[in-house]
């Protein structure tokens, strides 16, 4: 009995032992998660040999990030003991699975045929966890705390925003692997168990105008519409039901310094390490173009979608000019776009890759690419093959002997013509006055011998009132019935205009939409400071799925680049593309506000004369005062009183 007795002790001594150093781990945990990337900084070898043990160990709770081998040891010769000894009343937890996370980083450059660059970045997150569930996760590592928590809060099922300064030239720069409009733009798709929408929109656009730093909170249901068909989820399932899609756009919204920190500081490794330490915001806002985004998606992880994770992928686009650049003669590296070179890739990324497109110059006649790399890939991006040069980041031979990578573009001749896109389109308003005028869309069908239909979204603010009977469709001068229209008329200081179309694009065509407006006369209230200024139209958006030149790889499991694999693709002749027009500036009827500055002056000149000289007149005492002598009576008064004679 009393060796039982000691081994029933030794193991709830080591059981409580063990209980503790797992508290006292998830405290340090959770505190430590916020100084996480500066450690990493700091020693990556101990954060990689950190990162393989967190892989191979099993978790012992769910609040605890991994097991140490000394954890492991104690709790099999718990184990043994136990098998020896009586069962406890209390037994030790059974080990759970903790979620898996994954981060990736690349940076596509491909040179332009006008003498600029074009370099997108592409990071993504991945975490197989539940958000859905109702499961209050408080475990953070890879995946940033502040966008998973709105998440839960409000059961959001994708959110997708972007911050765009400038306007990306289609016909000089051919298709972006992200598209966006000038501006902010915002849309989300909730989950069915959200009752009220437009609160939880409300809200969700003030928290997110608080973690970006942008003018988010001016959204409100003057500028927000619900489409029926352009905005389908990007994501696993396919939900019909729009009344939970809500899309906004603000396409004055300014991009600056303010919105690139915290984008940055929802990376894993921040600024410090990988090619984020190539975003330096003195380099990237002196552009042609610019534009950063933040996606967040439900994914399957196999062909069958047995497991799901959730995906965070931020982009970063950028053009840079020849000409403004300073630039003398057409040459690019990195320190000449970013002002820095890369020395590591971020010690959290299982995949760090620099790609470099070479498909229009294969045999080097061109442009000359220095450093060279052996290492070629291949991939289906809009629908054509592109060949790429890659720099693996993660392997040390990739930086050579001197720790620094700065790969080097020297254009060889300025020969060459550059792929037309298949679609593009145009935007401008035509009219003349401040009462009427006409808004016109043109788009272009590029290829030779297919047609194809295109969804064409248009939001238009309540203030230009739509005669929508005038709507005509042109194609090669003969009309063009659309074969689905959805149309919300606007309320006044309420809703906005809403239309949405399905148009089939003839070959080798220019497709115009016309439709015919009154401008509406706003109270002296809702005029910004700066009415001469002009009010915007948010972008139109064009969807459609555009024929292919070679065959598309419809397999979403296979381990593709970023840039290839943001839209599904379901269908291998044809591939997604999404594309915004200009936004407009349209001059409303506005008042002579120096008007007002006018009235108050006169007003105030006529009170200060009149009400001034009422007061002094009631207000003053009046005193009789005799006159003064004049000079010879004053000497006569004088020579009298010398001469002892009263005076005059």
């Amino acid at each position: 009995m009393a060796a039982h007795g000691c081994s029933y002790s030794a193991l709830l001594l080591i059981i409580c032992s063990v209980s503790v150093f797992i508290v006292a781990d998830s405290q340090d945990t959770s505190l430590s998660g916020g100084h996480h990337a500066a450690a990493v900084e700091d020693n990556p070898q101990a954060a990689t040999e950190a990162a393989g043990k967190t892989s191979e160990q099993p978790a012992v709770e769910e609040r605890s990030w991994e097991a140490t081998e000394v954890e492991e040891a104690t709790l099999h010769e718990a184990a043994a003991d136990k098998q020896d000894t009586p069962a406890p009343e209390t037994e030790a937890p059974s080990p759970v699975p903790q979620p898996k996370d994954d981060f990736q980083e690349e940076l596509v450059i491909r040179p332009l045929h006008s003498g600029d660059i074009y370099a997108s970045f592409q990071f993504r997150t991945l975490w197989e966890t539940d958000f859905m569930s109702g499961n209050k996760v408080s475990h953070y590592r890879l995946f940033p705390k502040s966008l998973g928590q709105v998440i839960s809060k409000f059961s959001v099922r994708e959110l997708h925003i972007s911050f765009t300064q400038g306007y990306w030239r289609t016909m000089q720069w051919g298709q972006p692997f992200q598209p966006a409009p000038p501006g902010a733009e915002l849309w989300v798709w909730f989950q069915d168990s959200v009752t009220d929408v437009d609160g939880t929109w409300k809200e969700l656009t003030n928290v997110l105008s608080g973690i970006f730093c942008a003018s988010l909170n001016f959204i409100d249901s003057t500028n927000t519409v619900q489409p029926s068909a352009s905005f389908k989820p990007l994501g696993i399932g396919n939900v019909t039901d729009h009344r939970f899609l809500r899309y906004a756009t603000l396409p004055r919204e300014i991009v600056c310094t303010e919105n690139l920190t915290p984008w940055k500081k929802l990376l894993p490794c921040g600024s410090k390490a990988g090619l984020t330490v190539l975003l330096k915001s003195e380099k990237l806002f002196h552009s042609s173009f610019h534009s950063q985004a933040v996606h967040i998606r439900p994914v399957c992880q196999d062909w069958q979608c047995k497991t799901t994770s959730w995906e965070l992928r931020q982009t970063l686009n950028v053009v840079f000019d020849l000409h403004t650049s300073g630039q003398g003669k057409r040459e690019w590296s990195l320190f000449k776009m970013f002002s820095r070179t890369l020395t590591e890739a971020c010690p959290l990324a299982s995949s760090s890759k620099i790609y470099i497109d070479i498909t229009d110059d294969p045999q080097g006649e061109l442009f000359e690419l220095s450093p060279a790399t052996p290492l070629l890939s291949q991939a289906m991006v809009l629908g054509d093959r592109r060949t790429f040069s890659v720099y693996d980041l993660t392997q040390p031979v990739t930086f050579g002997t001197v720790r620094s990578l700065n790969p080097l573009i020297r254009w060889k001749s300025s020969e060459g013509d550059m792929l037309r896109p298949l679609l593009h389109a145009e935007r401008y308003v035509a009219g003349y006055g401040l009462q009427t005028g006409e808004i016109h869309t043109l788009m272009y069908n590029n290829h030779p011998y297919r047609s194809f239909p295109v969804l064409l979204l248009d939001t238009v603010p309540w203030y230009l009132r739509l005669y929508i009977h005038t709507l005509t469709v042109t194609s090669k001068g003969k009309d063009n019935t659309p074969s689905y229209i959805h149309y919300q008329p606007s309320k006044d200081r309420l809703r906005p205009h809403l239309l949405e179309m399905l148009v089939q694009l003839p070959p080798n065509s220019v497709t115009e939409v016309t439709v015919q407006f009154e401008r509406a006369l706003l109270k002296w209230t809702e005029y910004t400071p700066d009415p001469n200024h002009g009010f915007y139209v948010g972008s139109s958006v064009i969807s459609s799925l555009v024929p292919s030149i070679v065959a598309m790889d419809t397999n979403i499991t296979m381990d593709r680049p970023l840039f290839s694999s943001f839209f599904p693709c379901k269908e291998e002749s044809s591939f997604f593309v999404r594309v915004y027009t200009e936004p407009l500036l349209v001059n409303l009827p506005t008042p002579d506000f120096s008007m007002p500055y006018n009235v108050i002056c006169l007003t105030c000149t006529v009170v200060a004369v009149g009400y001034g000289s009422l007061y002094n007149l009631l207000t003053r005492s009046f005193q009789i005062d005799e006159p003064s002598p004049g000079l010879a009576k004053r000497l006569a008064n004088i020579i009298r009183r010398m001469r002892g004679v009263p005076p005059l």
